[in-house]
């Protein structure tokens, strides 16, 4: 299924930074599409991500929190690309579970 112009600007809109991910939840909830809910999903996930690189980074191993937060940053802008491309990301692993523990965001 190819996504429609408003779904790929929804999805877009997702990846710019937390506000924008909340901006296109709002978007979404309008007219409901899967695409853009998956994308809404998997930035929710990588911010969740994101969030534990930092605890990391502070209380646990500077180290460890920085390798968190590589693997965030790239895989954030892999998801980027494919939001841009039209496609949906597949993170092995990640992808699957983040759809399936952020079904409060449906």
């Amino acid at each position: 299924m190819v996504p429609s112009k408003k779904e790929k600007n929804h999805s877009i809109i997702a990846y710019i930074t937390f506000i924008g991910m909340i901006i296109a939840y709002f978007m979404n909830k309008e007219d409901k599409s899967a695409y853009v809910t998956y994308h809404i999903k998997m930035m929710f996930g990588l911010v969740i991500l994101l969030f534990v690189s930092q605890v990391s980074h502070a209380y646990v191993n500077i180290i460890l929190g920085d390798v968190l937060w590589l693997i965030s940053f790239v895989l954030w802008i892999l998801c980027f690309v494919y939001a841009v491309q039209g496609k949906k990301p597949i993170i092995p692993y990640l992808s699957e579970k983040f759809q399936s523990w952020f079904t409060f965001l449906d």
